[in-house]
């Protein structure tokens, strides 16, 4: 269970994101219909309920190799000069989402100093980004896995042409 779930983590907290999403949008328009009036917290909810859906989407895209990347220099490259851009690359995109997380993190602890609340629950508003930093973390962590994964593959594709 703990294996399938360091695996699957961001697949289920997506689901389980757009399950509540879509319950609450259709929730929304069935007030609205019924009575003119809406449930003025579901865009505060599908709002944030959005931003953590990027970021644990990215996770399962840096997870899958399916992030963006401009491949077509790479691919003209001598392949050990072509690893050497990719784990460049690699390391500087590690970089970037460990900084994200920082100032994802910095942004989190100002939110909480602050003690404002949100316009429509006036629930505090860091409870909506307290996953932010650490979903960054995660996507970083995927990325790595995946690169690695690559690499091995890549590794093992060559190792008995006498070109590794």
């Amino acid at each position: 269970m703990l294996a399938f779930l360091s695996r699957e983590a961001e697949r289920l907290i997506c689901a389980v994101l757009f399950l509540g999403m879509t319950l609450l949008g259709f929730a929304n328009v069935v007030v609205r219909y019924a009575t003119n009036y809406s449930l003025a917290s579901s865009e505060e909810l599908l709002t944030n309920g959005f931003l953590l859906l990027t970021v644990f989407g990215a996770a399962i895209a840096a997870r899958q190799g399916q992030h963006l990347a401009v491949t077509a220099v790479v691919t003209m490259l001598p392949r050990g000069l072509a690893r050497a851009v990719v784990l460049l690359s690699v390391l500087l995109s590690v970089g970037l989402l460990l900084a994200s997380s920082w100032l994802a993190w910095q942004s989190l602890t100002t939110l909480y100093d602050n003690g404002l609340t949100s316009y429509a629950l006036g629930i505090p508003t860091w409870y909506y980004q307290a996953a932010v930093p650490f979903a960054f973390l995660l996507i970083a962590l995927r990325f790595v896995q995946h690169t690695v994964e690559e690499f091995r593959l890549a590794g093992s594709d060559h190792a008995g042409d006498g070109h590794a």
